[in-house]
């Protein structure tokens, strides 16, 4: 599993023109799925992501976590994270676990952080052809993989 995590400003997610899921400020989490990928790995992730203390205090050191800055979680499902482009020139999505089995992993991911840290998660709709904006602060981008928190 891995999650491509982004401290934002402010995060959206439009389909067909309509928003579908949007926070004011906190993170952007762009969600992937591999074909080994179970509840212990949603489990490893959601506990890192609720404990990260990426969100800078009054001597502006990252030292509070998103429940302690009250942000948002906005989560978008994203395939792309296993692209494997080591042949030729189109990505291979091999890696990817299948959209059914993915899609059920990742309700279960929005839905632990919602029991996790007590929030809405929002989110947008598996699957779909989606226009995510994404005003970054910091810049704050982490990638966070599964296999290398397991070692």
């Amino acid at each position: 599993m891995r999650v491509l995590l982004q401290r934002t400003k402010s995060a959206s997610v439009t389909i067909d023109g309509e928003i579908t899921g949007e926070i004011p400020f906190g993170l952007c989490l762009l969600v992937g799925f591999t074909h080994t990928d179970t509840e212990k790995e949603i489990d490893v992730l959601v506990k890192k992501i609720a404990g990260l203390r990426i969100f800078e205090d009054e001597n502006e050191k990252m030292n509070l976590s998103l429940a302690d800055v009250g942000g948002g979680i906005l989560s978008v499902s994203q395939f792309t994270l296993y692209a494997d482009v080591r042949k030729g020139r189109r990505p291979s999505f091999t890696d990817s676990a299948p959209g059914s089995e993915a899609e059920a992993l990742y309700q279960l991911f929005n839905e632990k952080l919602e029991q996790e840290l007590g929030l809405n998660v929002e989110t947008g709709v598996f699957g779909a052809s989606m226009q995510v904006t994404i005003t970054n602060d910091g810049p704050v981008t982490i990638m966070l993989d599964s296999d290398d928190l397991a070692k």
